[in-house]
């Protein structure tokens, strides 16, 4: 590898919103996120589906006859 054109590599901190505490590697020393695995809601599983002006039931009436 040649000297002096790699940035340093850090053990960082990164620090989310909701207070979750991790470690990884990066360029920087502290990184600081709105979001994490522990407080978005997929991960949590508190996800919720919208199902905006009834498209689902539009579909299934559309459908259920084509059996």
């Amino acid at each position: 590898m040649k000297k002096g054109i790699h940035p340093e590599y850090y053990e960082a901190e990164i620090i989310c919103a909701c207070g979750n505490r991790f470690k990884a590697g990066s360029t920087k020393k502290e990184i600081r996120v709105e979001i994490c695995s522990a407080c978005h809601p997929f991960f949590t599983g508190k996800e919720k589906l919208v199902d905006t002006a009834g498209r689902v039931e539009k579909f299934k009436r559309k459908y259920q006859n084509k059996k």
